[in-house]
């Protein structure tokens, strides 16, 4: 992407206050003005038209499932749902999968509570989870801890407190030759780096929109692979999850065949019309390039702390490893000191893994970068 129309993008589409170094892209993020246009439409809308032009609605609901396929290259838009949220996605794989007393499921220790909570919650049903310690070699890590009662294995593409990055195609690899269902809590990277779900070959993906994808908190992408969609037990029940969802006094009706059936009820049209103006600006932009900055950006990072004696990094810096998150921590301050004076002086970041995360995305500016590593080392 040039320059020059990277600049324009970061004037048109992010006017953030220039008092601030925003950089918690990995908690929330702030809204480019395209999805601030969207929302502001949408509400007119509803005060003037009300439900007048809902099939208009529904039409922008059909492209929010085709941008979502689309970021993460799956076959088919059959196999996307829009559910409330990663924890909402994950329990509908959890809960859905018929389990056998012995049974055991494999991840990380460190993961974010979303995807450690659901899988703890079956151990009423007899199901043990087994969390690997986190090395040099966590997929090796993993692999360790399966045997033959090995369901599942559940990671993070990313860790949200380190960022380090795991080889999903590796663990992939991995499972199908065990017969293992592999499910993947994407939300640290869908909108920062490249995801294709068919490479990988995972069974489930889940994602909140409100990171790295620039959206609104409350709506998220589950993908489930298309062989595996009646393997889920239902456990929501309502109209829109029909074969004839728009026949109100269909008396035999069945859940459809797509990801839809796991969404039982009304759809979120706000955060629709929201979520599809912030990916429509990644995709324009294109993954490559946008995860090829995000990436500098995370390089830059690497350098900057390195250089400061007072600082010292915790995140892994090998490549491969590497997304959009840095964590460090400062040699003499404590932790909730530094975080307190960064957040004073308009440095938007977060207390994770031991340390300060800084999560910059693609359009975040170098100058901001290196004036919040700065301050944190003149803390």
């Amino acid at each position: 992407m040039k320059t020059d129309l990277m600049e324009s993008r970061r004037g048109d589409e992010f006017p953030l206050d220039n008092k601030l170094c925003y950089l918690n892209h990995a908690a929330v993020s702030p809204w480019p003005m395209r999805c601030v246009t969207a929302v502001e439409n949408f509400a007119r809308e509803n005060a003037t038209q009300g439900s007048r032009h809902y099939s208009r609605w529904v039409a922008s609901e059909d492209r929010l499932r085709e941008q979502l396929r689309q970021l993460i290259n799956a076959p088919s838009v059959d196999e996307i749902a829009l559910l409330k949220n990663t924890s909402e996605a994950l329990s509908v794989v959890a809960f859905g999968l018929s389990w056998l007393t012995g049974d055991n499921i494999v991840s990380l220790a460190g993961e974010f509570p979303s995807n450690r909570i659901v899988w703890q919650a079956l151990q009423s049903k007899g199901v043990e989870l087994r969390l690997a310690k986190i090395s040099d070699d966590p997929e090796a890590a993993l692999f360790a801890l399966v045997d033959e009662h090995t369901r599942l294995i559940s990671v993070s593409s990313v860790q949200y407190a380190s960022g380090l990055r795991l080889d999903l195609a590796r663990i992939s690899a991995f499972c199908k030759q065990r017969d293992i269902l592999f499910c993947v809590d994407a939300i640290q990277s869908l909108g920062a780096l490249q995801f294709d779900v068919q490479a990988i070959q995972a069974d489930f993906v889940m994602a909140d929109g409100h990171k790295w994808m620039l959206g609104p908190e409350g709506l998220a992408l589950f993908y489930c692979r298309e062989e595996l969609l009646n393997e889920l037990t239902l456990h929501q029940y309502g109209w829109h999850m029909t074969d004839t969802f728009t026949d109100f006094d269909n008396q035999n009706w069945k859940p459809v065949h797509s990801a839809r059936r796991f969404e039982c009820g009304s759809p979120n049209m706000l955060g629709i019309h929201a979520l599809s103006a912030s990916l429509s600006l990644l995709l324009e932009t294109g993954m490559e390039t946008v995860e090829q900055h995000v990436l500098h950006n995370t390089r830059q990072l690497f350098s900057y702390i390195e250089q400061q004696e007072t600082l010292q990094l915790l995140s892994d810096t090998r490549q491969g490893r590497d997304s959009g998150i840095v964590t460090f921590r400062h040699r003499r301050l404590d932790n909730d000191t530094l975080f307190k004076q960064l957040t004073e002086q308009g440095v938007m970041c977060a207390q994770r893994g031991g340390g300060i995360r800084f999560s910059p995305h693609f359009y975040t500016p170098q100058e901001k970068i290196l004036r919040a590593v700065e301050m944190a080392a003149q803390a």
